[in-house]
């Protein structure tokens, strides 16, 4: 008799217990349910080259050679680890592009099994800070499919899964403080994020941020060490944009709208209330000209993303690929105007006529390397004493040897002002700011 009633409460209890865990099933725990199996722990390789020489870098003297085989410089193997999300059953993973950056071997284990499978690169793109992998083992692979980020509201619910520390998946929940964030990278640089509280850490990098349906919204990003309980995404959107172009190219192909762009005046801001970019010059026969758009036009936003400084312009400009089209919010005179526009492949050789027209030189390839051909009267060029037989070897930290070296480089800086040029003349080196 004492047995039955100690059993009986016992019973009810273990009866309970699952009425009792399906209350507390909310949409949180269904939303991580979905998404978690295609979360993937990231772990990269990279050699590190040391160099042991104090008198290294001080190019072919005496000293350099002496010291350079006296002490030869070491390599070692560095790990770094971060996290990614898998986007299709064949195994792409969309993550950080700086998760990956330099790595010589990338190694991602799934939710599933924690078992280690190599990856390779496929494409990245570091001004956007997005890189696209794939698993190297033929799938079928569980993925969680791009959503949309253009519909998300304030306060909405969100969750960041990711790796910090290596420690295995770690999941946190905040809501929405702002939808377009604008975050100052670098002084040529800065991009548009969705800013939340929920917290990521390093380890978060390239980590999913989900809604609580389990869509995937955004690509967690940890840019904002100093800051707590404030985290960083990248739209969802943004990553659709380019994820093609990584796939197929492995790159992010840079749009032609055909806009010399430069700064408001301080009086217009002080008169308007807001900032802008004034459209200096429109090329002939553009997308820009065919959309209408004039000189001295001043463009306040972008798919109603306020701009304030030519660098803000180009930095958004570069989310988008050949074939997109955006709306562009201008004023002309006193009113205010909307013009939408679809942008082009950059035209074949657009490098060396925009390097002209900004700059005020040509160049040519040679068995030297890149020389300048031509200088225009009056231009920056001129007015800084370049001259016809200089020779063009780097542009900022990037050297230049061949015309696809000039290309690619200026592609990656199209817009930004100044640029710093490294011309040899007389086999004397000179470092020029233009313009």
């Amino acid at each position: 008799m004492i047995l039955r009633r100690f059993m009986l409460p016992f019973l009810v209890i273990l009866l309970c217990q699952p009425a009792l865990a399906a209350n507390r099933r909310t949409a949180v725990v269904d939303a991580v349910a979905k998404a978690r199996v295609a979360v993937v722990n990231i772990r990269t390789e990279k050699i590190v080259q040391h160099g042991n020489n104090p008198f290294f870098g001080f190019g072919d003297s005496i000293f350099d050679q002496f010291f350079r085989e006296l002490m030869p410089s070491q390599s070692y193997r560095t790990q770094a680890l971060g996290s990614g999300v898998i986007i299709d059953a064949q195994g792409h993973i969309l993550t950080n592009a700086h998760v990956v950056d330099k790595a010589s071997k990338i190694y991602v284990a799934l939710s599933e099994n924690s078992r280690e499978l190599e990856a390779k690169l496929i494409g990245k793109d570091t001004r956007i800070d997005l890189a696209v992998l794939k698993i190297v083992e033929p799938g079928p692979y569980p993925f969680l499919a791009p959503g949309r980020s253009d519909d998300l509201m304030l306060g909405e619910t969100v969750i960041a899964i990711g790796n910090p520390l290596g420690l295995g998946h770690s999941i946190t929940t905040g809501i929405v403080s702002s939808l377009k964030r604008r975050i100052q990278l670098s002084e040529q640089l800065s991009s548009v994020f969705i800013q939340t509280d929920a917290l990521i850490n390093p380890g978060n990098s390239g980590g999913p941020l989900i809604n609580v349906n389990g869509e995937l919204i955004g690509i967690n990003t940890a840019i904002a060490r100093q800051a707590q309980g404030i985290g960083f995404s990248i739209p969802i959107d943004i990553a659709k944009r380019v994820l093609a172009d990584l796939i197929e190219y492995g790159r992010v192909r840079r749009g032609f709208l055909g806009l010399i762009v430069g700064e408001v005046s301080p009086a217009f801001v002080r008169s308007y209330g807001n900032g802008g970019v004034l459209v200096d010059d429109v090329l002939p026969q553009s997308p820009a000209e065919q959309a209408g758009l004039q000189a001295a036009d001043v463009i306040l936003s972008i798919d109603g993303i306020p701009l304030a400084s030519p660098a803000q312009y180009h930095s958004l400009v570069q989310t988008y690929t050949p074939g997109d089209g955006f709306e562009i919010s201008l004023l002309r005179g006193l009113k205010e105007h909307s013009v939408k526009v679809v942008l082009s492949p950059l035209p074949e050789g657009y490098e060396l006529s925009y390097t002209r027209r900004v700059f005020g030189f040509g160049l040519e390839q040679s068995s030297r390397g890149m020389l300048i051909d031509r200088v225009d009267n009056g231009t920056p060029a001129d007015r800084v004493g370049l001259k016809r037989g200089d020779l063009v070897v780097k542009i900022d930290d990037v050297t230049i040897k061949t015309l696809e070296d000039f290309n690619q480089a200026m592609e990656d800086r199209l817009g930004q002002k100044p640029l710093t040029f490294t011309v040899v003349r007389d086999q004397v080196a000179y470092l020029v700011e233009l313009p």
